[in-house]
């Protein structure tokens, strides 16, 4: 049976010049087969041909998920000493040696890479990042259903969440509190990262992580949180005033806002990536404060947190219907306060929609 994912698969192969497609555990494995692996020291890796079953080989104690399944498994026992003979097994049953094989630079790693390599000495493996990305990167309306499910699910946890905010809980105290939240809303466990809980001078670095310096009233405290729903996730970032907090900090937080909405308002098909970036980094940049916003505007997002598109100054991609980003301005001010403000949206067909409808106001808690 040939699922409509693997015959594009298949027609990507063919412009792409590739005779097959390596894949290890991860999201794109999931997308084309819906199996589910962890990365672990049992290599897992599934073989796809235009006109063969994909082939996998995987360790004999994850037998059970193919049952029913139309791939040719080759499994193989716990003694490694053994691996290379059932991976070599498998790949020359594609004929693939001198062949051109795909791989993804971001995932494959050298564990699965020397097995494919070793069955097949002569191929050549091509970086295949970009066929990849084609298959994945335009959502259809499950997709998007589940990445909506996901927004309400961080959203709600968040809200649950802010009343327990208090000056003199440290950021991992709260971050542990809005994961139990998270998980008590309908997050499945294996969530898209650990949320960022950051305040004072800590939510000056973009990708801080929670630590043990305490919330203190005058802080801007900025969340970065999200939730995975089947499979699917979603990435969000609001900023807090923990008290009464300076006036600079107040007004930075509106320029981000402005920035915010001019870079969602930027979206819609056949503009360049490179134009959401530019509608919020001007709103900054007019402001005064161009040299504060150190990071692109947005990255795409789906069954992972960074994936194609991004919003790049640089990056002239069109953006298309079923695309679906992110949108998080930031002005952060070394040693002292930082804002940012994300959203999660997708393209239509005539523009872009807002996942997210979360307050973005500067709210007061604590």
């Amino acid at each position: 049976m040939t699922t409509p994912r693997l015959s594009k698969l298949a027609a990507g192969l063919h412009v792409s010049g590739l005779e097959a497609l390596a894949l290890n555990a991860g999201p794109s494995l999931v997308y084309l087969t819906g199996l589910h692996f962890h990365l672990s020291e049992r290599p897992v890796v599934a073989l796809f041909t235009a006109d063969h079953e994909p082939v996998i080989i995987l360790p004999e104690l994850e037998m059970l998920k193919m049952a029913g399944l139309p791939y040719q498994a080759f499994p193989y026992g716990e003694n490694p000493a053994e691996w290379e003979a059932v991976f070599h097994k498998a790949v020359s049953s594609l004929n693939l040696e001198g062949k051109r094989i795909g791989v993804e630079p971001r995932q494959m790693r050298l564990l699965e890479f020397r097995q494919v390599k070793a069955g097949a000495p002569g191929a050549d493996f091509p970086d295949a990042a970009e066929l990849v990305s084609s298959l994945r990167i335009r959502k259809d309306a499950d997709e998007i259903a589940a990445m909506r499910k996901a927004v309400k699910v961080a959203q709600s946890a968040l809200e649950a969440t802010i009343p327990l905010i208090k000056a003199g809980m440290t950021e991992k105290e709260l971050a542990s509190e809005l994961v139990v939240q998270l998980l008590r809303g309908g997050s499945q466990s294996e969530m898209p990262f650990a949320p960022i809980v950051s305040g004072g001078p800590n939510s000056a670095n973009p990708h801080a992580s929670p630590s043990d310096r305490k919330i203190r009233a005058g802080d801007l405290l900025v969340v970065d949180w999200g939730a995975a729903v089947d499979g699917y996730i979603s990435d969000l970032t609001r900023t807090f005033a923990v008290g009464e907090v300076e006036a600079e900090y107040c007004k930075i937080h509106r320029i981000v806002l402005e920035a915010n909405a001019a870079g969602r308002a930027a979206g819609k098909p056949g503009a360049a990536c490179a134009a959401v970036d530019k509608a919020a980094r001007e709103v900054i940049e007019n402001a005064g404060y161009g040299k504060y916003f150190t990071h692109r505007t947005g990255h795409g997002i789906g069954m992972e947190g960074h994936e194609e598109p991004y919003m790049r100054g640089d990056n002239m991609q069109s953006l298309q219907a079923g695309m679906a980003y992110t949108v998080e301005p930031g002005i952060y001010l070394p040693e002292r306060n930082g804002v940012r403000i994300e959203d999660n949206m997708v393209i239509t067909g005539t523009g872009a929609e807002c996942l997210s409808d979360m307050r973005r106001e500067l709210r007061v808690v604590g």
